[in-house]
């Protein structure tokens, strides 16, 4: 492997689809009240790749340094863990993407807000340093909160609750009631993306003292724990399409659960935990999927 593919698998360009969903999903609600602007669109959508980036650059240098990424790792070997980048390749990496979708979401706040509302600039610019210090701080650090099975609390509320509330926001500068249950929905499915990522490496993580959910829960607890993310991921995307439904296309986002329903079946048959890696895929993609064609029926 070249140091440039070495760079490219640190990136994690699986993980790039489910990280803009939310993203879409907001886009789409601020569409819905003639808010919408394509200018913080794209910004936002370079903002949350560059924090999605970042998040995976220091997860493969925090698991790297920790010794996390070992021999007993399941799924694609890691960059660090190859040894082809080094930790100071890695730290170099981290400072650049922080510095860059820094500059990002500071011009997305002035997009969004102009140079005249100090105090929203001053909020969302806090939340934006926020956002680097957690996707740093998963695993990187001491008290990195991975390690603590806090991951999915903090993958809720950023990909779910903030990532989609507070781009609709951007757009809008209100909070629509109507945003909540598809933020919901985006926040808990990304969720379960983790929590499918933290089964499959259960048992390799616990011998590192790697607390994850998956591993507090155990075998059988973390399977109801995964099924149930997902079915009430399902209700909340049921009940906003029958309050606000405007038709049957309303009803259309919820073929992705298809897939995601299938996932649940295959996830408690399972008793080999590198089995789950190709569930990840089809998790992310169908929650892609969701955000997509809630975009699509209101462009449509």
């Amino acid at each position: 492997m070249s140091k440039t593919r070495a760079w490219i698998s640190a990136a994690r360009l699986r993980t790039l689809p489910l990280s803009i969903s939310g993203i879409i999903v907001a886009s789409a609600a601020a569409m819905k009240v003639d808010r919408f602007s394509v200018t913080i669109f794209v910004l936002a959508l370079l903002t949350t790749l560059g924090f999605q980036v970042l998040s995976n650059f220091a997860n493969d240098y925090g698991d790297g340094v920790k010794g996390t990424d070992n021999a007993d790792r399941v799924g694609p070997m890691r960059a660090m863990q190859s040894g082809i980048l080094k930790a100071k390749d890695l730290k170099c990496g981290i400072i650049i993407t922080a510095i860059i979708t820094l500059l990002l979401s500071t011009m997305l706040i002035y997009a969004s807000f102009g140079k005249d509302n100090f105090l929203l600039s001053f909020i969302f610019f806090n939340l934006g340093i926020a956002a680097i210090i957690a996707a740093i701080t998963y695993t990187v650090g001491k008290k990195a909160y991975g390690y603590r099975a806090m991951g999915d609390l903090f993958v809720f509320l950023f990909f779910g609750l903030v990532g989609v509330v507070g781009c609709y926001f951007l757009f809008t500068e209100t909070l629509g009631h109507f945003i909540i249950l598809p933020a919901i929905t985006i926040g808990l499915l990304s969720t379960a993306v983790l929590n499918l990522n933290n089964m499959r490496d259960r048992l390799a993580d616990a011998k590192v003292n790697k607390n994850t959910l998956a591993v507090v829960l155990g075998a059988d607890k973390v399977k109801q724990y995964h099924a149930s993310l997902i079915i009430f991921a399902l209700f909340s995307a049921i009940t906003y399409a029958v309050i606000f439904a405007e038709g049957w296309q309303s009803f259309l986002p919820l073929v992705a659960f298809v897939p995601l329903l299938m996932n649940i079946l295959k996830v408690f048959k399972n008793v080999a935990p590198p089995l789950l890696d190709p569930e990840l895929k089809k998790v992310a993609l169908s929650t892609f999927l969701y955000a997509v064609l809630f975009f699509a029926i209101v462009l449509f």
